[in-house]
């Protein structure tokens, strides 16, 4: 991926860890994910509490982040806390497809958000880089396109934003049922270790290799 300098220089220490994961057979649903997921709920319910959680250094890290770029972080969270915050709710994990649930699941596990792609719908390589004032972008689950403003940090391939850094990816690049290929970008910020990024990434590649691979 590249980092467009001025990134750099405003986020140093910014890390991102990446690459694809395939062939992929996604399924709906499975035991082994279902019982993984019962694992990992019941280990955040040992480490957190609801209360407390918005004070863990690592979400720390990325709530930060959204100040700096103009999100309010106590209303749009960053996406592994978010999940984490559903558990400690009492509130059930969505449940979108094998591939989803696996990232979702290693997000969770490592701290660190996680953005994925159908590598077949991506137009090339990405880039990080600021958004331009007015460019619009069409989120998963959103109803109609958003204006993004100046310091927002976006992900883009060569035709389109396909990402809000760290928090939303694009509609058009969504995992489904159909994708036999995922591009994964672990998403680091200022104050967390690039090793923590890394890892996460490689819990990625573990959970979806166990829960999602496979030749149709």
């Amino acid at each position: 991926m590249q980092i467009h300098k001025e990134i750099l220089a405003a986020f140093p220490g910014l890390s991102v860890a990446e690459g694809d994961v395939g062939p992929l057979s996604i399924q709906e649903k499975s035991p082994a994910l279902n019982a993984l997921s019962d694992e990992v709920v019941r280990l955040v319910r040992e480490r957190y509490t609801l209360e407390q959680v918005k004070d863990e250094p690592l979400f720390r890290a990325y709530r930060d982040f959204f100040w700096r770029v103009g999100v309010d972080p106590t209303k749009t969270r960053p996406a592994s806390e978010a999940l984490v915050r559903r558990i400690l709710a009492g509130k059930t994990l969505p449940a979108i497809n094998t591939a989803v649930d696996a990232y979702n699941l290693a997000s969770i596990r490592t701290g660190i958000p996680i953005a994925a792609f159908d590598a077949d719908t991506l137009g090339g390589a990405l880039a990080m880089r600021f958004a331009e004032e007015g460019e619009e972008f069409l989120g998963i689950g959103m109803a109609a396109p958003v204006m993004l403003h100046k310091n927002q940090v976006i992900l883009t391939d060569e035709d389109a934003i396909v990402a809000v850094y760290p928090y939303r990816d694009s509609d058009a690049t969504k995992i489904t049922l159909a994708t036999t290929m995922v591009h994964i970008v672990a998403c680091g910020v200022p104050g967390v270790e690039r090793e923590k990024v890394h890892s996460a990434y490689e819990l990625v590649v573990a959970y979806l290799r166990e829960h999602a691979f496979g030749i149709r």
